[in-house]
Formats: structure tokens, sequence, C-alpha cells
């Protein structure tokens, strides 16, 4: 998951930089706002880079962030989640409405932040209105037909993940490993998604067990170690699921190994 970090000050974000990178984030800086702009521009190829959230500081030197925001939205459908000191109810609203997906007040706790990040890049992302299908005449076919597009490889559907040797059909709620199924219980299920959401990323413990226990810490961080070594175990992958001291868990792609 790569970042885009807007923010002058340089001792903030080598720190927030850090703490980033130690929950899998590849952090990009940016000192200003033309800088987060021009990082945001197409490629020489026509790509456009893909970051999968921009941290926005409000105080910047050369232009006011809210006017940063108003053309990233422009140009990017990349998650914003604005980073100030500015604490007004009228701030907060104002930033909202530029286009915002959040707002952050300094001084902050990195562990709800990173919270918020992972919420941001959750939520569904907007695309393009479905058109009818190729040779129809009737517009109201349109966007009727569920699962991938005919001629698409296994896996191309969204509801499927593809990961090494292992498919998951989030729909289905089926695993299978090198074509053979795999028993998983609902929460080991439930957990297993969970960190297939974002491959390399770091999931806090107590994060992953307020969305897949809708419970808090206290009491059930037994529970979890238990299910990551029963995943490790019945997927015969025991260096998938990879335990990051002090923070949580994240699932590491066999290629990045």
């Amino acid at each position: 998951m790569r970042l885009l970090l807007v923010e002058d000050d340089d001792h903030v974000a080598a720190a927030l930089s850090a703490v980033l990178a130690k929950h899998g984030f590849k952090v990009k800086h940016a000192r200003n706002g033309e800088e987060a702009l021009q990082a945001l521009l197409p490629d020489e190829h026509g790509a456009t880079p893909p970051f999968g959230v921009v941290l926005l500081d409000l105080g910047l030197p050369d232009q006011d962030g809210y006017e940063v925001c108003g053309k990233i939205r422009k140009r990017a459908a990349t998650p914003v989640i604005m980073v100030t000191a500015r604490a007004d109810v009228r701030s907060r609203i104002h930033g909202l409405n530029l286009g915002a997906d959040d707002y952050v007040v300094k001084p902050y706790d990195t562990g709800e932040l990173i919270a918020r990040i992972h919420a941001v890049i959750r939520r569904p992302k907007p695309g393009p209105p479905p058109g009818p299908p190729s040779g129809s005449q009737n517009g109201s076919q349109a966007g009727s037909q569920t699962g991938p597009p005919p001629g698409l490889p296994p896996g191309d559907d969204e509801s499927v993940v593809l990961i090494g040797r292992m498919r998951i059909e989030l729909l289905t709620r089926r695993v299978g490993v090198d074509g053979a199924d795999v028993q998983l219980t609902r929460k080991e299920f439930d957990l297993l998604a969970l960190l297939a959401q974002w491959p390399g990323v770091v999931f806090r413990r107590e994060q992953i067990i307020s969305e897949v226990w809708r419970t808090s810490w206290e009491g059930t961080g037994r529970t979890l170690e238990v299910h990551v070594a029963s995943l490790r175990s019945k997927l015969g992958m025991p260096a998938l699921i990879e335990t990051v001291r002090g923070v949580g868990y994240r699932l590491v792609e066999p290629a990045a190994r």
C-alpha cells in the first residue's frame, strides 16, 4: 500500500513515515502542495500513481491545504485524510465539504490514525456507471450481469482473491489451496479475508479483534493467537501470516518472501 504524506515539517514527516512503514505502508513524502499535486500526475505512460490514501497537512508553505484538497479531488479519487491542528468545527466541516474523507486533529494517537487510514481504504471506490452490453439495444439490461465479465480468467472478479497457491471466494466463503478445499470456521475465514484485503499491510491486534469478533481487545488476545495458529496449520503455509511483534499481523504474499 503506497501512501502520499503531505507535510512541510521534515521532523514530523520522518517520525510518521517510520510508524507507517512499520505498519506496511510505503510512504512518499511531499513537502508542499505543488509536490503533492505533481506526485498525483500520470507518468510518461499515462498511468496514475497508485496511492491508497493521501495524508494532507493544511498548513503548507506554498498554498492552503484546503485548496490542495480541492485540486486533488479534480484529478484523483484517492482517499484524502486531513491531518491538522485546526480543531474548530467550522474547519472540519469545510474540509469534509471540499471532499476530504476524514479529518484528524493534531496531536493524535498514531493507533487511531492507522485505524482511520484502514477505514477509508476499505470504503467502496467510485466507478463509472455501467453501460449497455456490447451489441445490446436495450439500455435497461445494463448492469444486470453478476460475476466477472465473460472471458476473464478466475480471480478478475472482485469477489475472488488469489494469493499464490490460495484462492479465496468471498461470496461463497470458500478457500482453496492448490485446488483443494480448506475447511475453515466462520471466524477463521473472517480473519483470513480481513488480512487478504491488503497483503503486506499490518493490521493491529485491536483492529482485528474489533472487526472480526466485534468486541474490544480485553480478554480476546489469546483467541486471536489461536485462530492465527489454526489458519497457518490448515492452509499449510506457516509463513503466510506474519506476526509483527508489538503491533499485529499481516498477510505476506508468497512472491514477497
